[in-house]
């Protein structure tokens, strides 16, 4: 009932399941003694329905076999309904919830994976990595939680970044990587409307010129003052970034929304919020570590070939 946002749907969704079983029911004994009318020759009298010319609609009592299965089937419905959830926002008497199945049924595939993942916590990221099979276990679970927002071949798209190259907003060390997994980030870049007239566009050429980008050289040199005061705290004087804050490095030709000078003024004036949600609640320490040691390597120059040879 998460999905609804007032009580009152919890209250419509019984009373419809509850008339509807009563109905049934009562449908089911108002027709139980229905009178057979029988014709001169005693056969059974029909509604006046004839379809294909001798195909005659006649009106015989319930067969008593049908009619016991028809009130088993009411009454299985009735007792289901008082031990499961299904009458609105009543959690039925076992207490029983799909959250809870499934809760216990990830619970129990973990313990049993286990034993499997355990020798190599007694790993370092790097030496993982270096393990073909344990790579290949890391894409498993990078196609299953990652792949969504960064593709499968870890390409990223406007957005989402690129974990296969050099590039890192929060840093590509292996502790980087894991402390991104487990608690997640929220990058925000704010917007600048208190910037006026020609500044935004002024800052976008500035920005452009620091990668070697072409931009206009009179704009690029007014926005340089602008940067220095609004946006050298976070990107650092000289543009290179911080990834204690999450703040790209706008010297190189990485854009997480483009570099164009139209993506640049957009960002400048609306601003920008990534969101990378942490997976503590839905990985085990032993997956993070395997799915760490996958995308460190994935980035890691010297293991290119490795990579390859395992995809």
């Amino acid at each position: 009932m998460s999905d609804f946002f007032s009580s009152g749907w919890g209250i419509y969704i019984a009373v419809v399941s509850g008339v509807g079983i009563i109905w049934c029911l009562y449908l089911l004994f108002s027709q139980r003694k229905t009178n057979v009318t029988y014709e001169a020759d005693g056969s059974v009298a029909d509604t006046g329905h004839v379809w294909d010319e001798d195909l005659r609609e006649l009106n015989n009592p319930l067969p008593r076999w049908w009619m016991w299965m028809f009130m088993l089937s009411c009454f299985f419905a009735i007792g289901y309904l008082v031990l499961y959830p299904g009458m609105g926002s009543y959690q039925g008497t076992l207490g029983y919830t799909t959250t809870g199945a499934h809760e216990a049924s990830v619970t129990q595939a973990n313990q049993q994976l286990k034993p499997i993942y355990a020798k190599y916590m007694e790993l370092d990221v790097k030496q993982v990595a270096a393990d073909p099979q344990a790579r290949e276990m890391g894409q498993r679970l990078f196609l299953n939680y990652c792949a969504q927002c960064h593709g499968s071949d870890a390409g990223g798209s406007k957005g989402y970044p690129n974990l296969a190259d050099q590039d890192w907003l929060y840093g590509g060390e292996p502790d980087n990587i894991k402390t991104t997994l487990i608690a997640g980030r929220a990058g925000v870049m704010p917007a600048f409307k208190h910037l006026e007239g020609t500044q935004i566009p002024d800052v976008a050429n500035y920005v452009r010129s620091l990668s070697g980008l072409a931009a206009d050289q009179l704009k690029s040199a007014r926005g340089a003052e602008v940067f220095k005061t609004n946006c050298a705290a976070c990107h650092g004087g000289d543009g290179k970034g911080n990834i204690a804050m999450g703040a790209p490095n706008l010297t190189d030709r990485v854009w997480l929304y483009g570099g164009s000078e139209a993506a640049i003024v957009e960002t400048l004036n609306k601003g920008r919020n990534g969101k990378m949600p942490a997976h503590e609640s839905i990985l085990t320490p032993e997956k993070i570590h395997l799915l760490a040691a996958y995308v460190w390597s994935l980035s890691n120059v010297k293991d290119k070939a490795i990579n390859k040879a395992s995809n």
